[in-house]
């Protein structure tokens, strides 16, 4: 059975403002968290079209990041490892797609619609009677919500902050009712994971995961908003392509690195001629 979520998140600003400010953050959150080898990798950024949602953008990236999971999860893969991330952005329309060709039964859907209202569409993505007697929703507030300590930034918490260009915040309690501008990003997750004895327990860590996520972006997304507020459609494109540039050569530097580094300990054994001793056997060695 697919775990099946909707989050609702909203955001003290416009859906066109949000447009642009959703370009930001990705980008530079994509860079930060970019480093040791781990990272957002761009592979394909074009425009597509679609026959119902007319013209959009498609975005393929793979997401290096396996020593960032949970110890009993890396056990069952490989160091060489990434998720791939298939996007199609129809906006207000977005359609994401989440796949490991090492495990063919992990999969996740993301289908965004977004809104000018704090969250009160009942079914904004058109879900059918039996899609919506599985869904669990669940609201995200930026401000109240708890994130996790290793993301947490007092400059970056809603709490506290406040705009110099827009003023808005900080988001006191109940703001989502009450603050002008608001919109809200209806997310329809499903996580599917059909591994005998770790279905339950892979799709509940997934979908905390995807809420942390969640939460920390779009709090830096209202944050950052002085950074992207005066910023052009075509300007935030323009930073998008050149921060892709430079998180793919972050990661492209780090692979050359491991690859000198490993040509280095195997002249070094040869040279020493020091004794060999059994290395130490993972599930996937031959790696």
């Amino acid at each position: 059975m697919v775990l099946t979520k909707e989050y609702r998140v909203c955001m003290p600003m416009t859906t066109e403002e949000y447009k642009i400010g959703q370009l930001y953050m990705i980008a530079r959150h994509s860079l930060e968290q970019s480093g040791d080898g781990e990272g957002v990798e761009v592979v394909e950024n074009k425009e597509c079209s679609d026959p119902e949602h007319g013209t959009g953008h498609y975005t393929e990236k793979r997401i290096h990041l396996s020593s960032r999971l949970p110890y009993w999860i890396q056990a069952l893969i490989p160091k060489v490892f990434y998720i791939t991330e298939r996007a199609w952005n129809y906006y207000p329309l977005t359609i994401t797609e989440y796949d490991c060709s090492f495990i063919p039964k992990f999969h996740i859907t993301i289908q965004t619609k977004y809104e000018d209202n704090n969250g009160s569409t009942e079914n904004c993505l058109n879900l059918t009677p039996e899609q919506l007697s599985e869904r669990i929703v669940e609201y995200i507030d930026i401000a109240y919500d708890e994130l996790s300590s290793k993301h947490y930034k007092e400059e970056e918490d809603p709490l506290y902050f406040q705009s110099r260009l827009t003023h808005r915040g900080p988001l006191v309690d109940g703001w989502r009712n009450s603050f002008t501008p608001v919109m809200c990003s209806y997310k329809v997750v499903n996580v599917y994971f059909e591994v005998w004895g770790l279905q339950t327990k892979v799709e509940d860590f997934l979908h905390a995961s995807i809420r942390e996520v969640l939460l920390l972006g779009h709090r830096q997304a209202f944050t950052w908003i002085d950074e992207w507020y005066n910023m052009s459609y075509e300007d935030v494109k323009k930073y998008e392509s050149q921060l892709q540039k430079e998180t793919n050569n972050i990661l492209q530097n780090e692979d050359d690195k491991k690859v000198v580094e490993e040509a280095n300990n195997k002249d070094e054994d040869v040279n020493l001629e020091s004794p060999k001793t059994p290395s130490k056997k993972g599930y996937f060695s031959w790696f």
